[in-house]
């Protein structure tokens, strides 16, 4: 079986991150015994409504590395992964516009804005973190009953970060009761993952479980996302 994923970003040999991402594709798909084959999607190449950059493709993974080039292509791509039941990972810049994306077209908080974007902005649902965590790692508290903690086998992860910004707790208030819900905190209850209710695979991390490749460690998160991306 082969399948295809699209990397949805802006290219940066330099980034830590993208260089994680096909070592971390490679060891799922040996682990799962199939191909893997990605391609990388500029964000500016699908900002439009009949953009057809993201067509064809198993699986999206909205990767590390925002402000992206195109707000309105990151948030085209997670709207068509939601809306067609298409397997989703968003890490890091992903999660951030995966919280963005819900706000915007399901909540109709038509402002809701990234601060590190629009510092001015009256709903910064994406705000400057207390403590900048840039490849620093963290404890994390996975919730029960989520797929999350059901695909890494534990209640609690150890996890790396390269982020300044992230799901500003004080607004942690507007999924309460909805299909995007919060799944994972830090030690100071602040959010760090969402995962959708009803989707065969959604879920968004601040951290970047991408990075465990670079150690030659594959990651339960991604084995189950390249998993769901084969159906």
């Amino acid at each position: 079986m082969t399948v295809t994923i699209a990397l949805v970003g802006d290219y940066n040999p330099n980034v830590t991150a993208h260089q994680a991402i096909p070592k971390a594709l490679e060891l799922a798909a040996k682990n799962l015994g199939i191909t893997v084959t990605f391609h990388w999607v500029a964000t500016s190449d699908i900002d439009c409504p009949d953009a057809q950059a993201l067509d064809g493709y198993n699986g999206i993974w909205c990767v590390p590395a925002s402000p992206y080039q195109s707000f309105d292509g990151a948030l085209a791509a997670i709207r068509r992964a939601r809306e067609n039941r298409i397997a989703f990972l968003g890490s890091c810049g992903g999660y951030q516009h995966a919280i963005l994306e819900y706000a915007r077209n399901v909540l109709g908080l038509a402002d809701a804005a990234n601060a590190e974007i629009d510092p001015d902005t009256d709903l910064p649902l994406i705000a400057p973190l207390s403590c900048a965590l840039i490849d620093q790692d963290g404890g994390i508290d996975l919730a029960e009953n989520s797929v999350i903690r059901k695909v890494c086998g534990t209640a609690h992860l150890t996890e790396t970060y390269r982020c300044s910004f992230g799901f500003n707790p004080e607004y942690a208030h507007v999924l309460d009761g909805r299909d995007l819900r919060i799944v994972a905190w830090d030690q100071d209850r602040d959010p760090r993952a969402v995962e959708l209710r009803g989707h065969p695979f959604f879920i968004g991390t601040a951290f970047q479980p991408e990075r465990a490749a670079l150690r030659g460690e594959d990651h339960p998160l991604i084995n189950a996302f390249v998993r769901a991306v084969a159906g």
